[in-house]
């Protein structure tokens, strides 16, 4: 797993560590049933607090990409082979209700952007 943290980025680093691990599960370089790192692993490897690790994988369990399995761990969740479908989804609603209310495609990516730096 391949995660760094800039302290000097104006992203939380609980963001950082949540987003690299997300990206990581999408592409396929974390596969379904990869065990990581204890959150306090996590957190000594990154020089990060426990709680900012633990934000991060809460984060991602809600999300669906990891599952936690009591004492032996946390793994990537099989759901998170259905993220990226879930998502290209959204995007083809997204795209079919923007064009039908006469928004332009570069309105409506202003839009996306917007609404993802919220």
């Amino acid at each position: 797993m391949r995660i760094s943290v800039d302290n000097a980025s104006g992203v939380a680093p609980f963001e950082q560590v949540r987003s690299a691990i997300a990206e990581q599960i999408n592409s396929g370089e974390l596969p379904v049933g990869t065990k990581l790192p204890t959150v306090r692993a996590l957190a000594a490897e990154l020089g990060i607090a426990a709680n900012t690790a633990a934000k991060a994988y809460r984060e991602l369990e809600q999300a669906g990409l990891l599952e936690t399995r009591g004492r032996a761990g946390t793994f990537v969740s099989d759901a998170g082979n259905q993220a990226a479908a879930r998502a290209a989804e959204a995007a083809a609603t997204y795209a079919r209700i923007t064009h039908a209310l006469g928004i332009s495609g570069d309105e409506a990516l202003a839009i996306v952007k917007a609404a993802l730096k919220a």
